[in-house]
């Protein structure tokens, strides 16, 4: 199945995605972690397309996608994948999100309820009180200084590399050239997740709810139980073997997970 390209011209400037499938059939929106690109769905968009109009937009300052005139937050993104959606012509849509897009997915669900009919949301933290604490004494994720012999890009490896699966380096060096093309701060997207008050906003969220949790994932796995408790609605996915990466990972049982929740709701 092609996949297809293109910018949509929206109020922080050109925004870029992705999609695959039928643009009559019912539409799936994909949100990615960061600093990723919609490319972390490259795999996914196919399998998802084969049944829907499934969509990967490059969040506002990465990828493809402009950086616009705004600090980077959770609320101007899922503004922004809004708009995306009136840009298409579309009145609803079943929205995933993977780490930092599955907390865009909780408040574009939550702003915009009458647009989003379901949510997956897949490695999300609970960014409560509890996590922004512990954000806050934390050391950068991602953060290298530039230098000039290069070596920064190993250490931007490096960081990663323990949370990749040993024997599939491709997956590191999508992470570090998506990383390489952000156009804004490589922690942007950190620092957005770090200070989006969720308990103040998931209460809101009233759609149909999966959990998809990859039990190799350190950062999200414990949120899981936390997140269900909150959204009663919503049930728990494991895929085995998951890990951070887990889209490009395992992308035909990250698919599958997905496609089931959707079949059930018709």
């Amino acid at each position: 199945m092609s996949l297809k390209r293109a910018f949509a011209d929206l109020s922080v400037g050109q925004v870029h995605y992705a999609e695959c499938g039928d643009r009559n059939a019912p539409a799936v929106l994909l949100l990615h972690q960061s600093p990723r690109s919609y490319a972390e769905y490259r795999s996914v968009l196919p399998l998802i397309g084969a049944e829907r109009r499934a969509i990967a937009m490059d969040t506002v300052g990465f990828g493809d996608s402009c950086a616009g005139d705004v600090p980077a937050s959770i609320e101007q993104w899922a503004r922004v994948a809004c708009e995306l959606l009136d840009s298409l012509g579309l009145q609803q849509a079943d929205v995933v999100g993977h780490h930092t897009g599955g907390v865009i997915a909780v408040e574009l669900a939550a702003s915009f309820p009458d647009r989003v009919r379901s949510v997956v949301l897949s490695s999300t933290p609970y960014t409560g009180a509890a996590f922004r604490q512990a954000r806050a004494n934390s050391p950068p994720i991602d953060h290298v200084e530039p230098s000039a012999d290069g070596s920064h890009l190993t250490a931007l490896w490096q960081r990663r590399q323990g949370f990749y699966p040993a024997d599939r380096p491709e997956l590191l060096q999508a992470f570090v050239l998506d990383a390489l093309k952000a156009s804004g701060q490589l922690e942007d997207g950190h620092r957005a997740v770090a200070s989006y008050r969720m308990e103040d906003r998931i209460h809101l969220v009233r759609q149909p709810a999966l959990i998809i949790r990859a039990p190799q994932d350190p950062y999200a796995s414990p949120h899981a139980h936390e997140l269900q408790q909150l959204l009663t609605q919503a049930r728990i996915v494991d895929i085995a073997g998951g890990m951070v990466p887990l889209p490009d990972q395992l992308p035909e049982p990250f698919a599958r997970a997905v496609l089931d929740f959707l079949r059930g709701l018709t």
